[in-house]
């Protein structure tokens, strides 16, 4: 349950996917996560630290730890299943796997128009 916890948390698996390349930096990081505000980033990096499955290189870069890597791993049939999905609800997106065709999945801190609303929590 604490995995599901640390994972569920909003933008934790998407630091993860941007690592899966390599390290990065805070703000190529956060760019990559769509801008996402430098409090939840922080905050969002000091958990994922503190569980052990990123760590801060000493150039302040940041990277999966072996465990971050075998989370990774483990996700890699949900991806799969995700790419099913989405070819499902949208067929003729199928052939995109850029994160265009993923945003058109309404998320559900979203409204229709894919802006946040304004009470979702962080």
């Amino acid at each position: 349950m604490a995995a599901l916890d640390l994972f569920g948390r909003r933008w934790s698996l998407r630091i993860l996917w941007e690592l899966r390349a390599g390290p990065l930096g805070f703000r190529p990081l956060q760019k990559r996560c769509d801008d996402m505000s430098s409090s939840v980033m922080r905050q969002r990096l000091t958990e994922l630290l503190d569980a052990q499955v990123i760590h801060q290189l000493p150039d302040s870069r940041y990277e999966l730890t072996p465990l971050g890597q075998e989370a990774r791993h483990a996700m890699n049939p949900l991806a799969r299943w995700a790419e099913r999905w989405a070819a499902t609800i949208d067929p003729q997106g199928a052939d995109h796997t850029d994160d265009q065709s993923a945003s058109r999945v309404s998320h559900p801190d979203t409204v229709d128009d894919g802006t946040p609303e304004r009470d979702s929590a962080d």
